[in-house]
C-alpha cells in the first residue's frame, strides 16, 4: 500500500470505447481513494490511441460521468492522441539503442507460434512494418504488486518481442502508457487486474528508457454474469450519472470496505465519508469479482 507522501501521484486512464461502466467506476474510485489516503494528487488521462475502436463522443461522456460521481482530475486532463511526439522520441531512443527493431512479420507468419515473436520469419518485406521491443531469451520479470502480491512472468516465452508501433501506424498501449506515466510523474499505478500481465512489459520498457518505475496495485476485475470483462460483456450497462450514489456505494462494497451510512445526500459528502473510512487492508486479493457475488464482497478481506 502507498505510504503517506505529498509526492504521491496516481491516475485513472479510461479508453473511450463506450460509456463509463461499473468496472471503470471501481478502478476510478479505487485509484482516487489510494491517492487521497496518501495525501497526493489524482489525475485523469484519456487513452484515445485506437480510433477504430473508439466511440464518437465517448471520452466526453466518460469525463462528464466522472464529474457527476465527484471524481475530478487535480490537473489538466491529458489526451494520448495529442502526444505522438513524445512516443516517437522514446521509440527513436529504443531503435538507436537496439532495444527496438523493425519487424515485417504478419499475424499469419506468427500463427504457428501462437502469435509470439521470437525471431523474424517474414517471407517478404512489408510497406508498413511494425516496430517491436527486443526481449532477450530467458527474460523473466518479477515484481511485488501491492494488492495481488508477488507476480512473475517469463516475458520471452509468454509474450515475446512485443509491438511498440503497429503496422497500421498506431502507437501500442505499452509504449504510450510508460511514456505518459513518466512524463506526468506518476508514482503509483492503481488499475484493474486485467492489466497485471502487461506490467512486466512496462517495467522492461521503463528500464530500457531509464525511467522511474512506479509502484503497482491491481484491483479486482469485475466480470459480467457471462464471465467476461465488463467492457466486453453484455452485462456492461453504463452507470447512471444522474443517480450516482447507488453505484458509488456498490463500488465501495466491491473494494471490500465496511458499509457506509446511507445518509449522504451528494457524491461529495459520500466521497468524504469514504476518504475517512477507507481501509486498504480490506481490498480483495482475488484478481476477479463477478457481478453476482458483489453483495458478498464486503465480507472479503485480504489474508
Amino acid at each position: 500500500m502507498p505510504q503517506n507522501s505529498s509526492t504521491y501521484r496516481g491516475r485513472f486512464a479510461p479508453s473511450p470505447t463506450g460509456p463509463l461502466h461499473f468496472g471503470s467506476l471501481l478502478a476510478a474510485l479505487g485509484s482516487w481513494l489510494m491517492a487521497r489516503q496518501a495525501g497526493g494528487v489524482w489525475l485523469v488521462r484519456v487513452e484515445d490511441l485506437d480510433p477504430p475502436r473508439e466511440v464518437p463522443g465517448a471520452a466526453e461522456r466518460q469525463l462528464a460521468a466522472l464529474r457527476a460521481f465527484g471524481l475530478e482530475s487535480d490537473e489538466t486532463i491529458v489526451h494520448q492522441s495529442e502526444r505522438g511526439a513524445l512516443y516517437q522520441a522514446a521509440l527513436d531512443r529504443l531503435l538507436a539503442s537496439g532495444d527496438a527493431f523493425v519487424c515485417h512479420c504478419s499475424r499469419n507468419d506468427l500463427a504457428d507460434d501462437g502469435g509470439i515473436h521470437r525471431t523474424c520469419i517474414a517471407a517478404r518485406t512489408r510497406p508498413d512494418p511494425a516496430i517491436r521491443f527486443r526481449v532477450p531469451d530467458g527474460t523473466v520479470l518479477e515484481f511485488d504488486d501491492a494488492i495481488q502480491g508477488p507476480f512473475a512472468q517469463n516475458v520471452a516465452a509468454d509474450v515475446g518481442d512485443f509491438v511498440l508501433r503497429r503496422a497500421d501506424g498506431l502507437w501500442a498501449y505499452q509504449l504510450a502508457v510508460v511514456v505518459d506515466d513518466a512524463a506526468q510523474g506518476i508514482t503509483d499505478v492503481v488499475r484493474g487486474a486485467d492489466l497485471l500481465d502487461s506490467t512486466p512489459r512496462q517495467i522492461l520498457l521503463q528500464r530500457a528508457l531509464g525511467l522511474p518505475i512506479p509502484r503497482y496495485a491491481h484491483l479486482p476485475l469485475v466480470l459480467g454474469e457471462d464471465g467476461r470483462k465488463l467492457s466486453k460483456s453484455t452485462a456492461a450497462l453504463p452507470v447512471d450519472p444522474a443517480d450516482p450514489l447507488p453505484a458509488l456505494h456498490a463500488a465501495w462494497r466491491a473494494l471490500g470496505q465496511e458499509p457506509l451510512p446511507s445518509d449522504a445526500a451528494t457524491p461529495a459528502a459520500l466521497l468524504g465519508s469514504m476518504r475517512e473510512r477507507y481501509d486498504p487492508s480490506r481490498l480483495p486479493r482475488t484478481p476477479a469479482l463477478s457481478l453476482a457475488a458483489l453483495h458478498n464482497v464486503r465480507d472479503t478481506k485480504r489474508d
